[in-house]
């Protein structure tokens, strides 16, 4: 069994950086989504230490399918709930003022 002294699985069984209550899946999301590396991912979250970002991500890769899976149902949520809603009342006036969005 491994170990991972900075990461504690809460009831729900989402697994957060002990002490903390950020969720290793959302510190994932942000390392696979911007491509920077953990020392910019520390400056940008100078709460956590190199060793808690480190245990995270070692706590991801050893359970990638579950991660990656969990990741993916929330992506396609996100994408029903966006087409469900429609054109947001931002887009539709710039549309309406002949601008779009970038």
């Amino acid at each position: 069994m491994v170990a991972y002294p900075h990461i504690e699985v809460r009831e729900d069984g989402k697994p957060r950086i002990a002490g903390t209550g950020f969720k290793v899946r959302v510190l994932v999301e942000e390392y696979l989504a911007t491509d920077r590396n953990v020392i910019e991912i520390q400056v940008s979250h100078p709460q956590l230490s190199l060793a808690q970002i480190y245990s995270a991500l070692a706590y991801y890769y050893d359970h990638k399918e579950e991660f990656d899976r969990e990741i993916a149902d929330l992506n396609r949520m996100m994408e029903e709930m966006r087409a469900e809603q429609g054109e947001s009342l931002l887009a539709k006036k710039l549309r309406e003022l002949g601008k779009e969005l970038p």
